[in-house]
């Protein structure tokens, strides 16, 4: 069997700037949770779907806020959009799949945990990190688990992630540390770039390893005076950049494979759902798809 985990957070996000807006009867605004929902009936509709979880940020701010100030918050996310954080919960717990909404930890971290949890069991013969967050790449396992970008219909293996990054899966942390990631806050260290930093951890495989000094790499590269300086002195900001980078594998996931199976909707939940959503459709398309 195969376990899909789905970053939640993203798919409201994509929804939200993909679809038309909509109200509800109360005026809200509910056009990217109806989109969510007809994400999560398509992904339940696939072959071979029968294992779901979905990770939300139940709020932006993580433990991470406390290690680093410039740390990404949810200020600037539009109103309309933060509003339908909870909804998006709710209609995906509704439809029957297995939800996590994060707050200390974040939904990327509940999907790492889960990525490793299930993957070591021998009756799954895959894990779809379904999100296309290049953060989720440091949970690639050969093609045992594997990250899904399901709007482009692309898997990326292990394979895939050293032929889009330069880097091994396990080396991610190390590479947004040093080149930055503008999504969640991290500045990465002056001067080092995509290209660079794959060079080099190609020779040194963390951080920690590179030497302060360029005479002293094993490693030709334009400008490694500079680099090496750069890092040098700011080796404290970039370990502090991987520990952000760096997923938990460690969050308290009450689920089990078990518990992870799709048995169908709760028509209750559903039905109450559906009237918030002023979607008359959504117990109909869930209960009986086409």
């Amino acid at each position: 069997m195969n376990v899909h985990l789905v970053d939640g957070t993203y798919e409201l996000f994509r929804a939200y700037y993909a679809v038309p807006s909509a109200k509800s009867a109360s005026g809200a605004e509910v056009g990217a949770v109806r989109g969510l929902a007809r994400s999560m009936l398509a992904l339940l509709r696939e072959p071979g779907v029968s294992h779901v979880g979905v990770a939300f940020d139940h709020v932006i701010e993580s433990f991470r806020n406390d290690l680093f100030a410039g740390y990404k918050t949810g200020v600037g996310i539009d109103p309309d959009l933060w509003s339908q954080f909870e909804l998006a919960e709710e209609v995906c717990r509704a439809i029957g799949v297995v939800v996590w909404p994060m707050i200390e930890f974040e939904a990327d971290d509940a999907l790492a945990t889960a990525a490793a949890r299930f993957a070591a069991l021998p009756e799954v013969e895959q894990v779809l990190i379904a999100s296309p967050d290049k953060d989720l790449a440091q949970c690639v396992t050969g093609t045992r688990v594997v990250c899904l970008d399901r709007m482009r219909k692309k898997l990326l293996d292990e394979p895939g992630v050293h032929s889009k990054f330069g880097v091994s899966p396990e080396q991610i942390p190390d590479y947004l540390a040093l080149v930055g990631d503008s999504a969640d806050g991290i500045p990465g260290v002056p001067r080092w770039g995509a290209k660079s930093a794959a060079t080099v951890l190609k020779s040194y495989s963390t951080i920690d390893d590179i030497p302060d000094s360029a005479a002293d790499w094993r490693v030709s590269l334009r400008g490694a005076v500079a680099l090496a300086d750069s890092l040098k002195n700011r080796r404290a900001d970039a370990l502090l950049y991987k520990r952000l980078a760096t997923l938990r594998r460690d969050v308290p996931l009450a689920e089990n494979l078990a518990d992870m199976a799709y048995c169908g909707a709760d028509r209750a939940r559903l039905e109450a759902i559906a009237e918030r959503l002023s979607d008359s459709s959504l117990v109909e398309r869930t209960l009986h798809p086409s």
